[in-house]
Parts: structure tokens; C-alpha cells; sequence
């Protein structure tokens, strides 16, 4: 009779074993999350006790800023977007995972500058800044596929409301593109071919300045609920 019961136990710890981590395959989680690269959504499906996929887009937060070289005063309208698509790795088994995949950022500043002084001044060249007006352009930190890492938390690991949170980081890939508001580098004139070597160096050091950043910081937090 002990025997039966301790037969009976063990089967019914068994059961309960069983039905815990199928409970815990095949959860979806939907959250509203806001962070480094905008607000937005994501969705995450967990597969299995351990593992589970995610995608998340965020975006539509611009902001203005400034930056100044010793010749040019910038400022920049800057606008954030991405998407991420990974695999995320739950080792213990509760809310904790790790995640890695692909991030497709679109972060970039339309820019406009305007000379210090009376003067634009470029290796020592003086250019007049009636004749070539504002320097205007495009500065890109990330954009296109990227490889993402991260760490974070999502309520996945049982139904109802929860806490998301997650922080990683993706390479940058610094681009700048700057032209005059009245083209004078179109010019044909030795003045605008010089103009046209200095603008280049003048994209070039700015590049410089933003790959000190090599990367970019991820950081979102968020509500989601776990179905």
C-alpha cells in the first residue's frame, strides 16, 4: 500500500512537471516599449522553457542639437527608427534572457551649418559667406543590417501583465554628406574646385568625430502582457 502511494506521488509530481513546462511553450508576449531608438512595439514568441524569438520596432522621436568645429556651428534635427529581429536565450528559465540577431537602424540628423566668424574658413582658405550661403547635409551614424547583442527581461515565463526591459548595442557606420545652399562647389572656377577638396575633408573629419562612438547603446523599457 506505501509502495502504491509513493508510485502514486511520484506520477502525479511527474504530470505536474510535464503540464508546468508545456504551460510554459508556446507563449506569445506583445509590449509597448519606449527607449534609445524611439517608441514602439514588440512582440516575442516563446517556444520553448529556454528558447524564443522576438522582432520589436521603434521610432518617431526627433530632437534637435549642436555641435561646433573650429570654423562651422552645426545644428542638427535628429531622427530615430529601428527594427530587430533575434533569437533570445532564457537560461534560467524565468524572465532573464539573452538575445542576439540583426537590427536595421535608420539613426541620422539633417544638418546646417553656419561659419564662426564673418568667414567660412577651410585649411586657411577664406570663403565669403554670402557666396556659398549655409552648409547643408546629412549625418549618419548606423544604418543598414547591423548585428545586435543584448540582455534584458520580458514577463514570458508565465501569463498576465509585466515588466519589459532590455539594454544591447549595434556597430555604427558613420556617414556624412554636406553641399552648400547655393551650390558655389558647382562652380567652374579654381575657387569652387577647392572648395569642393575642403568640403570632403570637412565630411571626413566629422566622420572622424562620430567613430568615437563605435557603438550605440540600446535601451529600452516597456508593459507587456503574456498570453
Amino acid at each position: 500500500m506505501k509502495r502504491m502511494t509513493a508510485t502514486g506521488v511520484i506520477a502525479t509530481l511527474c504530470l505536474l512537471g510535464t503540464t508546468q513546462a508545456y504551460a510554459q511553450d508556446n507563449r506569445m508576449t506583445l509590449g509597448a516599449v519606449a527607449g534609445t531608438t524611439g517608441v514602439g512595439a514588440d512582440m516575442a514568441w516563446r517556444f520553448s522553457e529556454r528558447l524564443g524569438v522576438s522582432a520589436r520596432y521603434t521610432g518617431g522621436v526627433d530632437w534637435n542639437t549642436d555641435y561646433s568645429t573650429d570654423d562651422v556651428h552645426y545644428d542638427g534635427d535628429v531622427s530615430l527608427a529601428a527594427s530587430k529581429l533575434t533569437l533570445d536565450y532564457y537560461p534560467f528559465s524565468g524572465g532573464f534572457f539573452l538575445s542576439a540577431g540583426l537590427m536595421l537602424p535608420d539613426i541620422e540628423a539633417d544638418v546646417v551649418g553656419r561659419p564662426r566668424n564673418s568667414t567660412y574658413q577651410f585649411n586657411g582658405q577664406e570663403y565669403p559667406a554670402d557666396a556659398l550661403g549655409t552648409l547643408n547635409g546629412t549625418v549618419t551614424l548606423a544604418d543598414g543590417i547591423q548585428p545586435y547583442a543584448g540582455v534584458g527581461w520580458r514577463q514570458s515565463h508565465r501569463s498576465g501583465f509585466g515588466v519589459f526591459a532590455e539594454v544591447g548595442v549595434i556597430p555604427t557606420d558613420p556617414d556624412v554628406s554636406l553641399r552648400t545652399s547655393r551650390g558655389f562647389e558647382d562652380m567652374d572656377n579654381p575657387l569652387s574646385a577647392q572648395l569642393r577638396q575642403d568640403i570632403r575633408q570637412e565630411e571626413q573629419r566629422l566622420e572622424d568625430e562620430a567613430e568615437k562612438w563605435p557603438v550605440y547603446p540600446i535601451a529600452v523599457v516597456g508593459v507587456s502582457y503574456t498570453f
